[in-house]
C-alpha cells in the first residue's frame, strides 16, 4: 500500500524546511551545561581530569625507564609511532608515590604527554552547576595546587573532587623540564 503523494508531497516539504531550519538555530553543546570527567586516583588521593584535556587512556602500558634528575619522570612510552614521555602524576602532585601506576592517560594537544595515575575509578558527567570554581583576585580560575594545576572540584556522589588542569599540568612539566613551554603551533611564548 503506498501513500497518496499529496501526503508525500507535504511530508518532504516539512522534512527540507526543518532541516534548512536547523541551520537557522544556535549550535546546541551540552558542554555548557555538562562536563565529562575522568575520575582518578593518584597517590591514593581522588581527582577528575576533563575528558576534553585528554585524547586516550590506556591500561598496563610498557614504559621504557630514562635516568635523570626528575623523580616524576617515568620515561618514554611509544604511541602510534610517536614517543611520549610519561610523567608520574601523584609525583607532580606532590603526594608520595606507593606503587608504580598503571593507568596512563594521554593529554590533549602538543607536544605529546602521558600522564600515569594509579586507579580509574570511571567516567561522570556532571552538571556544570556541580562545579565549583576557584576564582583569583583577577577574577580568573585560581589555580591551586603544585603549579596551579588543580582548576575548581566538581562534587560528587561520595564526595568533592579536585579538578586536574590538563594545560596547567603540561606548563609544570615543562618548567620542571628546564622547557620553555610550547604553544600547540610549536612555537616558544
Amino acid at each position: 500500500m503506498t501513500a497518496p503523494s499529496g501526503s508525500v508531497s507535504r511530508r518532504l516539504s516539512r522534512l527540507r524546511r526543518d532541516f534548512d531550519q536547523s541551520f537557522a538555530e544556535p549550535a546546541r553543546s551540552h558542554d555548557q551545561e555538562h562536563l565529562e570527567l575522568l575520575t582518578i586516583r593518584a597517590g591514593g588521593r581522588p581527582y577528575a581530569i576533563r575528558l576534553s584535556q585528554s585524547s586516550g587512556v590506556h591500561p598496563d602500558r610498557p614504559v621504557t625507564p630514562l635516568p635523570g634528575p626528575l623523580p616524576a619522570l617515568l620515561g618514554l612510552a611509544g604511541f602510534a609511532g610517536a614517543v611520549v614521555p610519561v610523567y608520574d602524576l601523584a609525583a607532580l602532585l606532590g603526594h608520595p608515590v606507593p606503587e608504580v601506576p598503571r593507568w596512563l592517560v594521554l593529554a590533549a594537544g602538543t607536544p605529546p604527554l602521558g600522564l600515569a595515575f594509579h586507579e580509574l575509578d570511571g567516567h561522570v558527567r556532571a552538571a556544570t552547576s556541580d562545579i565549583i570554581r576557584e576564582t583569583g583576585e583577577d577574577g580568573d580560575d585560581g589555580g591551586h595546587g603544585r603549579g596551579g594545576t588543580l582548576r575548581g572540584l566538581v562534587d560528587l556522589p561520595g564526595g568533592s573532587r579536585p579538578i586536574i588542569d590538563i594545560p596547567a599540568m603540561r606548563a609544570l612539566v615543562h618548567a620542571l623540564a628546564g622547557h620553555a613551554q610550547a604553544t600547540d603551533e610549536g612555537e616558544a611564548p
